[in-house]
């Protein structure tokens, strides 16, 4: 990484600083907002796991322009409707400078996902603003590339920002996407940005996530995002790799169990 870089010389808040969570933190929800109704039952569950951040994509980029992407305004009514209701923080997925401010008045993070994270212009305009960020690295991006484009939010003023390492394209195909650890470390080594990785995006696969989330919380992570439905058979978007909502309670009391058995390690050593 280069000496001179903004990221490598600024302290960044955690999650834990910036909203007042415990951190790790965990990020679940849909990988769409389909309706009201779907966004309230997935809310609900949160509430009851836990869990105090919902993921949910109201503009969604689709490889198919045929593809369902996303219920757009209306989606980010549902959720700002969700975090009031409910008291979820809520973080979706912006595409388009023109709507960043709509995803400052209906999201308490504004994601710029890995199609966009070459997207200079919508990179400058949302470092502009005041929002808490997460930046997710590219799907074929190098980690420098990562963190120069995590540079032009920073130039630009943003100091809430969160790196997300969601998985590179190789030609592993056990996967959904190569999900490489090792840039977690490097970038909790060699910056303060807080660090949180997707693991549904980078599996694509539901049968390892709680190893793998074992892993990536012992190098030091600050969080976690999974996805979650209440019906992911009828999923309009990533049907396979959503968990289902007794799958995600799984998961949750996995999440804390190891979380407890770390603390305690803690002591002992």
């Amino acid at each position: 990484m280069e000496d001179n870089l903004l990221v490598s010389t600024i302290e960044f808040p955690s999650p834990e600083a910036l909203f007042h969570v415990s951190s790790p933190c965990l990020i679940a929800g849909p990988c769409a907002v389909e309706s009201l109704e779907q966004a309230e039952t997935i809310a609900q569950a949160l509430v009851q796991f836990g869990v105090k951040f919902m993921r949910g994509g109201a503009f969604k980029p689709r490889t198919s322009p045929y593809s369902f992407q996303g219920l757009g305004l209306e989606g980010l009514r549902i959720l700002d409707y969700i975090r009031q209701k409910y008291g979820l923080l809520v973080v979706t997925e912006i595409l388009d400078t023109r709507d960043i401010d709509l995803g400052i008045r209906y999201a308490d993070m504004i994601q710029i996902g890995s199609r966009n994270m070459t997207n200079t212009a919508l990179l400058k305009e949302v470092g502009r603003t005041s929002h808490p960020v997460i930046l997710k690295r590219g799907m074929m991006s190098t980690l420098s590339e990562f963190l120069l484009a995590a540079e032009y939010l920073v130039q630009a003023g943003c100091r809430k920002l969160f790196l997300c390492e969601r998985g590179i394209r190789t030609f592993e195909d056990s996967v959904r996407n190569m999900l490489d650890i090792g840039s977690v470390a490097i970038i909790k080594r060699e910056t303060s940005l807080p660090v949180i990785v997707d693991l549904s995006h980078s599996l694509g696969r539901k049968d390892i996530l709680v190893p793998v989330a074992k892993a990536i919380l012992a190098l030091g992570a600050d969080g976690l995002m999974i996805e979650a439905h209440c019906d992911p058979a009828a999923a309009l978007s990533d049907s396979a790799q959503q968990l289902s909502l007794p799958e995600l309670e799984q998961f949750v009391d996995a999440y804390n169990e190891w979380l407890g058995i770390n603390e305690r390690r803690d002591t002992i050593f």
